[in-house]
């Protein structure tokens, strides 16, 4: 029986801090003027069209009969204005003369009819905005395959995500899932679709469209968390692989329980980082060179090339660390090996490219191959 440790706090636990709106899907946003100045805008410009209107009744008021006194002053105009750009046309001030009925047609009209389209179009434009956006979420759900979720945005998550975009995985095939608002719309800000919920409940992680997912990062920040989020994706998707960080060391055999293909252990990792930058720093920065995609040296997974069927591992071009042969992973000196398989796949040290191409491990071999050592 294994006990999960439960070290520190949670963003997954931070429902109480923020009061969250669960299972709302928010996807990168375009830039648009915030929905205060637009209306701002359309409220000066009503503004300015009354004024003109007023502006025209008042400097032609000779031409217009008042029914109570006959005379039209600048309440009146203003009254005038009022009524008729708003269509509700009293009939107790009215234009008599040629000059004043011929300004009504060509002016007044036209400036009613833009008066009511500045009112009605902020209207039109929230139900227009709503429907373009239910139609992109449509869309984007209909065009979801084989993409990657992420739950947890934070340190882990963020650093994970530079990682994948570091070898070429596009923003639109990254789905992030995190219980803060804020922590979504800082994802959208960069291209990324995102989820605002709570990952232990399938019907957020369906919205992420996590039972077509090709691969899941889990980033929480506590380890029973981690748990039930590993439980909760291996339940909805039995083909996907699932890579989930935790704090305790104790609780990664749980996690390969719950359903985790690979559990990293963070606070151990980092550890023997430090470690082995005490022991030899030179060694110490190599390894954090390997493990951050996208410069210097990298190391990347790819499939056997014909060419090199038969051969061992020590008369290929690349640098081989590792055969994956079946469920096992053989060190480069392991006498299993022998000779290389076309079902093998190897992992490689190749100096990273300036500018990744490749957009998965599964490309070509070629791909990934790197200069002939000398």
């Amino acid at each position: 029986m294994f006990h999960v440790k439960l070290p520190g706090h949670d963003a997954i636990a931070r429902q109480a801090d923020e009061h969250l709106v669960t299972h709302r899907v928010k996807l990168p946003r375009r830039v648009v003027e915030r929905p205060l100045r637009q209306v701002g805008k359309r409220l000066l410009m009503a503004l300015f069209v009354l004024a003109l209107t007023i502006l025209i009744v008042y400097v032609d008021r000779e031409g217009y009969h008042d029914n109570a006194n006959n005379e039209v002053d600048l309440l009146d105009a203003s009254y005038y204005a009022t009524v008729t750009l708003s269509t509700t046309g009293y009939g107790d001030i009215v234009p008599h003369s040629d000059s004043a009925r011929f300004t009504n047609i060509l002016l007044i009209t036209p400036l009613r009819v833009l008066f009511l389209i500045i009112l009605v179009g902020t209207t039109l434009e929230v139900l227009t905005e709503r429907t373009r956006e239910e139609w992109r979420l449509s869309r984007w759900r209909s065009n979801l395959r084989d993409h990657t979720v992420v739950v947890g945005f934070g340190t882990k998550g963020r650093s994970a995500v530079q990682t994948l975009q570091a070898t070429g995985l596009k923003p639109e095939q990254i789905v992030i899932v995190d219980p803060s608002s804020k922590a979504v719309d800082a994802a959208t800000t960069e291209g990324f679709a995102g989820v605002v919920g709570d990952a232990t409940r399938s019907d957020v992680l369906l919205r992420a469209e996590l039972q077509r997912a090709r691969q899941v990062i889990i980033a929480t920040q506590r380890d029973d968390t981690a748990v039930l989020v590993t439980l909760t994706a291996r339940q909805l998707n039995r083909g996907a692989k699932i890579v989930t960080a935790v704090r305790e060391e104790e609780n990664a055999p749980l996690l390969r329980q719950s359903g985790a293909d690979a559990v990293i252990t963070s606070a151990s990792a980092a550890g023997r980082l430090l470690g082995l930058s005490v022991l030899s720093p030179s060694a110490g920065l190599v390894m954090e060179d390997l493990i951050q995609q996208g410069s210097g040296l990298d190391l990347v997974e790819r499939p056997v090339i014909k060419a090199e069927v038969g051969r061992g591992v020590r008369e290929t071009d690349d640098l081989i660390v590792s055969v994956v042969r079946g469920h096992r992973v053989l060190g480069y000196d392991d006498p299993a090996i022998g000779e290389l398989q076309l079902t093998d796949r190897l992992i490689t040290i190749v100096r990273a490219s300036p500018s990744p191409t490749v957009t998965s491990p599964a490309a070509s071999a070629e791909s990934w191959r790197s200069p002939r050592q000398g």
